[in-house]
């Protein structure tokens, strides 16, 4: 496990407005603000720029929408999306708190308002303070042969069918017109009252919307 200490040594700080457009540029100069074993992990388990991009633009549908990412990871997707769409709140949700002290650190570097990250099952939320939601199929590594970002949780299929389903009863709960984005999804969560209404990403990215 990384150090708060190391990791802050380790992050680079951006200082003026052409740095930071820099840095959303591309995967690869957004990941250089990550330690470097964050950065091995980026292309598998973290939303990449152009993936981040095009969800937040659907998801940040009208101003002040309070969108959550299920299992946020270091938060490469909230930080992305918050900075295309500064009139969304974007919240993230993850187990690892380590994780979670990265993403604030690079939060804190690049000066973004319009994040939060909650360190914590997605369990413990109150799903009615969200209007839109995106995820990342972050249940996946709970599956025997895939592979884990780091070995600080429990793993099981058992966990991977309980969060299914209690994300596919929290998401039927939501009212019409909730919107959804969805990467890489076996689409096990998702209720038959949402409806894709768009893919992209040789369908790996879709957006749904509750009807």
């Amino acid at each position: 496990m990384i150090s708060a200490n190391t990791q802050q040594k380790q992050i680079q700080l951006i200082n003026t407005t052409t740095d930071i457009e820099n840095w959303y540029g591309s995967d690869a100069a957004l990941d250089r603000m990550y330690p470097p074993a964050i950065q091995k992990l980026a292309q598998q388990h973290f939303t990449n720029v152009a993936v981040a991009k095009r969800a937040a633009e659907f998801l940040a549908a009208e101003p002040g929408m309070r969108i959550l990412d299920i299992g946020s990871g270091t938060g490469k997707f909230c930080l992305t999306a918050a900075h295309y769409q500064p009139s969304a709140f974007f919240y993230g949700i993850e187990q690892r708190r380590n994780l979670v002290a990265i993403a604030n650190e690079v939060q804190q570097a690049v000066g973004i308002t319009n994040v939060k990250f909650i360190c914590g099952n997605f369990t413990q939320l109150d799903f009615s303070r969200y209007n839109h939601f995106y995820f990342y199929n972050s249940f996946y590594e709970n599956l025997n042969g895939t592979s884990k970002i780091d070995n600080s949780i429990d793993y099981s299929a058992e966990l991977y069918y309980y969060y299914n389903r209690y994300l596919y009863k929290q998401l039927e709960q939501k009212t019409e017109g909730t919107r959804l984005a969805t990467y890489h999804s076996l689409e096990d969560e998702i209720p038959p009252s949402y409806h894709v209404v768009k893919t992209e990403m040789n369908d790996l990215l879709k957006f749904w919307i509750k009807i």
